[in-house]
Formats: structure tokens, sequence, C-alpha cells
């Protein structure tokens, strides 16, 4: 299974369980990997036949800017939902962390997997 994986990517939303952590956009850390559905961009060398990354980063973005969620959780589980429904990624592996959120912690989130990760 060839995968890409996009490292610490930085994106801005409105994320807690308090309403009034939710009011200013916070910045979260994602960690992705992404099960390509083939591997024929490896033979073609054409961005068509891959998942291009960039896409999948803007379009993170730009769902997290116009959505609010309490739970890391259901913040993983919408950007794997994403990735898989309109890339057609048969698998992802994310992490989330919510940096510097309690005092004497780096930062605290979730991994979740979702999909079919025994791929061929």
């Amino acid at each position: 299974m060839d995968i890409i994986f996009l490292s610490e990517v930085k994106v801005e939303t409105h994320l807690g369980v308090p309403d009034w952590e939710r009011l200013v956009a916070q910045t979260i850390i994602l960690d992705i990997e992404i099960a390509m559905p083939h591997s024929h961009s490896c033979q073609t060398d054409d961005i068509t036949d891959t998942i291009d990354y960039g896409v999948v980063v803007s379009r993170i973005r730009e769902t997290l800017t116009s959505k609010s969620f309490k739970l890391v959780e259901a913040l993983a589980e919408h950007i794997c939902q994403l990735i898989m429904g309109e890339f057609g990624a048969p698998w992802v592996k994310l992490r989330v962390a919510k940096p510097g959120i309690l005092p004497g912690l780096k930062a605290l989130g979730v991994v979740i997997e979702r999909g079919n990760r025994n791929l061929s």
C-alpha cells in the first residue's frame, strides 16, 4: 500500500467544549496518512493519478473555517470522512493535536484510523 503523509499541518478552527472556547479560532496540528487508491502515479508521474495533497489541505482548511466542533474526536472523524469521501482514499490515519490548552501540557488530542488498512 502506498501512503501519502502530511506532517504538522497547522489549521485554524473553532474547537472546545465550553462555548467561550469556540469564540476565537485556535491553531490545531494535524498529522495525516492517506492510502492511495492505486499506485498509477508511480509509473505515470502525473498528478491526476494520485491524491493531490495541496487540494486536500486546502479542502480541510476550508471546511474547518466554516465548522465548529466541541470534541477533538468529532473533528478528526469529520476530516477522515472528508478525505475518504471526496478524494477516494481507502484508508486514512489522522492525529489531531490541540497544543497548549492546559498548563504544563504540550498538547492533547486523538489518533484515529478509518477504512481498510489491509489493502494491497
